[in-house]
């Protein structure tokens, strides 16, 4: 290995709340962001991409090989299960060696569950899109109602805004382009003759929906919303599920209000359900000509109500909150309303009769797994899509049939090189954190992987948002487990896997919550004998990059390689920054650190960029995206920099930076899949396999 790369330190400091804050690494930050030109910024970036690759060059072979293994578990030519929407059903598929995904449809004749996906129309091609650029993301298709017009958006820098355009489907070509700086799915008149759709402004935050009316000037579309009142608020766009009605929901992420008008003509007045209110959330679907709503004002689980949409604001109470059961959503159909929520961290899925009330839910066996109802774009299925996954069970598309209460099963996941699930346990365990919180864990080993503490441990967690990692099933995963690993889920705090308040006690003031939960976990798992201290690896992405860097600045200890995508490490500064994409609809997550000194105070205490200290840290990979709007470069480059100066061991420390990407990595399934490989790979090579 060449010398690690040493970034200058320049003197900087600012003062908020009479607390000074030495920063001499904010020169990495482009003044002239979003523009990216200072060279100074540029050559360190490239100093430490090419010692990331002095790095792997000798590993070149290990990290293929982990590739080509991977890849061999990824059927080449996957079809997805074909959809019924209206007179068609649709399907999208891989070409052999291709990254991108096909698109096609074909009349529907039958059920969705008779039909092939084979022999189709194609609608669209990823892979002749992406041609001649390093990054392609498709980030919406909608269907006309009529069928003949097709409305999609492209990215193609990773900066996530998003190129709408419509095309005639029959004759393939576009006919006009709509906007450069689209977001989000755009949504269908009920006549075809135009849609909604939602853009973002020059901060990335969606704070307008438009409606175009086809074959006018896009300069001339129908400002139907604008968020003026708060800044943190951003809009989104859908359809009710009877499709009688668009909704417009402007919101963060803990408080939101919904309006709506006809789906029939987007022009006529919005109507409002409910104002905003501090810390209150809820949404909202339509059928049989009532408004059904799942909201948080009553109980903290959410709960279920009716309205006229006459009067919106008089709601009904249809389904109770519990303490038990976190009601999460429902989609409701003409003969039935999908319910989904959670127990005891685990999916429940049920089918609810508008007239009696009563639930019924479908089953599953596992003790550990992962359901959701998708695919169901119709308003009155003959049967219920549903996919459901373990994470010893591969993948399974299923249509569930209520007539006779029946589950059948449409796909199951192919693995081309083999799977024997049989070799394979999951332990579902319970482990407690220091407060006494009991913090649920979900581990996939091998039978004949002893917890003696001879094995290797890789912990994965998130922990922020309300948003839980499901114990679902990875391919990718097995190359970890089949060298002798552990792979074990943490559902921290911070996350909603217990419900609404799990994510409560995860935010904020209690933030510190989620990486002690993490670090107490894993000192649970040693003590089980799945590992010693030293032979355990953890990964988090994003919020869960943070997470990363928070427990190996209180318990570095433990672990011997870690890997950090994306990590928004560097939480004080940009939560100061109200002119950055996000910060603002932030601050109800971290607190606002410019008005609260409390606020100031309890991100400087944890914030990992500045609570870098002089002490041994495990190997660490860390990864960013110069185009991320998301996590700015600058948070992995500043951490990095300031690590390699203080930390006082030899051990590896790595950055890798997409000069070319953005939040996502690298697009295309194999691009993305290297990537793994590569991170797998720093593990292996870190801590060793059998």
């Amino acid at each position: 290995m060449p010398p690690a790369p040493i970034a200058e330190q320049r003197p900087y400091s600012f003062t908020t709340h009479g607390i000074t804050v030495e920063d001499p690494y904010h020169w990495l930050k482009d003044q002239s962001y979003p523009k990216i030109d200072d060279e100074d910024v540029l050559a360190y970036l490239k100093k430490e991409n090419a010692y990331f690759e002095a790095w792997k060059a000798p590993h070149e072979a290990m990290i293929e090989s982990l590739f080509e293994e991977m890849k061999g578990r990824i059927k080449e030519d996957d079809k997805s299960v074909p959809v019924k929407d209206g007179d068609h059903v649709y399907w999208s598929e891989f070409a052999p060696g291709t990254q991108y995904r096909l698109w096609y449809r074909k009349p529907a004749t039958g059920t969705a569950a008779d039909a092939k996906p084979e022999g189709g129309t194609l609608l669209y091609d990823e892979n002749k899109a992406a041609e001649g650029v390093e990054y392609f993301r498709l980030g919406a298709m909608s269907i006309s109602p009529d069928g003949k017009l097709m409305a999609y958006s492209t990215d193609t820098s990773g900066a996530e805004r998003y190129t709408l355009k419509i095309r005639d489907i029959a004759t393939g070509k576009d006919l006009e382009t709509i906007t450069e700086v689209s977001i989000g799915q755009p949504v269908w008149t009920n006549g075809s003759d135009g849609i909604v759709y939602t853009v973002v402004n020059d901060n990335w935050r969606s704070d307008k929906a438009f409606f175009h009316k086809l074959g006018s000037e896009p300069a001339d579309d129908v400002l139907l919303y604008e968020e003026t009142k708060d800044p943190a608020f951003t809009v989104g766009v859908g359809k009710s599920t009877d499709e009688s009605l668009i909704l417009l929901q402007t919101g963060e992420n803990s408080s939101d209000e919904t309006y709506f008008t006809s789906a029939d003509d987007p022009t006529q007045p919005l109507k409002l359900v409910k104002p905003r209110a501090p810390l209150q959330q809820y949404d909202v679907d339509a059928a049989h000509g009532k408004l059904w709503i799942v909201s948080n004002h009553e109980h903290v689980n959410f709960a279920l109500y009716s309205a006229d949409p006459a009067d919106a604001d008089s709601w009904e109470t249809v389904i109770e909150g519990s303490d038990s059961f976190y009601l999460q959503g429902i989609d409701s159909h003409r003969d039935h309303m999908l319910v989904e929520g959670r127990v005891d961290g685990l999916d429940q899925l049920y089918l609810r009769d508008y007239a009696s009330g009563a639930m019924e839910r479908l089953p599953f066996a596992e003790e550990a797994y992962s359901a959701s109802f998708g695919g169901n774009p119709e308003y009155a299925p003959d049967a219920y899509r549903v996919g459901y996954s373990s994470m010893v069970t591969p993948g399974t598309t299923y249509d569930y049939h209520p007539a006779d209460k029946r589950l059948e099963v449409l796909k199951v996941q192919e693995i081309p090189s083999g799977y024997d699930a049989d070799l394979y346990t999951v332990d579902r365990l319970m482990i407690e954190a220091r407060d006494g919180a009991m913090v649920p864990v979900s581990v996939m080993r091998r039978k004949d992987f002893d917890l003696d503490q001879t094995g290797k441990l890789f912990v994965y967690a998130y922990g922020a948002y309300g948003y839980a990692i499901p114990p679902g099933f990875s391919t990718a995963r097995l190359s970890l487990v089949d060298r002798g690993y552990a792979y074990a889920i943490a559902h921290i705090r911070g996350g909603d896997d217990m419900g609404k308040q799990w994510h409560l006690d995860g935010k904020l003031d209690k933030r510190e919550n989620t990486f002690n939960d993490f670090v107490d976990v894993t000192k649970g798992l040693i003590d089980a004998g799945y590992a010693k201290a030293g032979n355990v690896a953890a990964q988090g992405g994003s919020a869960g990059g943070e997470l990363m860097g928070a427990i190996v600045n209180q318990a570095p200890e433990l672990y011997g390689a870690v890997v950090a995508d994306v990590p928004f490490v560097d939480v004080l500064n940009t939560m100061l920054d109200d002119t950055l994409p996000l910060t603002p609809g932030e601050w109800n997550e971290w607190g606002n650190p410019i008005e609260s000194k409390e606020a100031f105070e309890t991100i400087l205490a944890y914030s990992p960029y500045d609570n870098v200290t002089a002490q041994d840290y495990p190997s660490m990979l860390i990864t960013g995206g110069l185009n991320d709007p998301r996590v700015t470069y600058w948070e992995p480059a500043k951490w990095t920099a300031k690590l390699r100066a203080t930390k006082t061991d030899d051990n590896l420390l790595l950055m890798k930076m997409n000069m070319g990407a953005g939040h996502g990595g690298k697009s295309g399934r194999w691009n993305s899949l290297y990537e793994t490989a590569e991170a797998y790979g720093f593990v292996l090579d870190q801590l060793g396999s059998e």
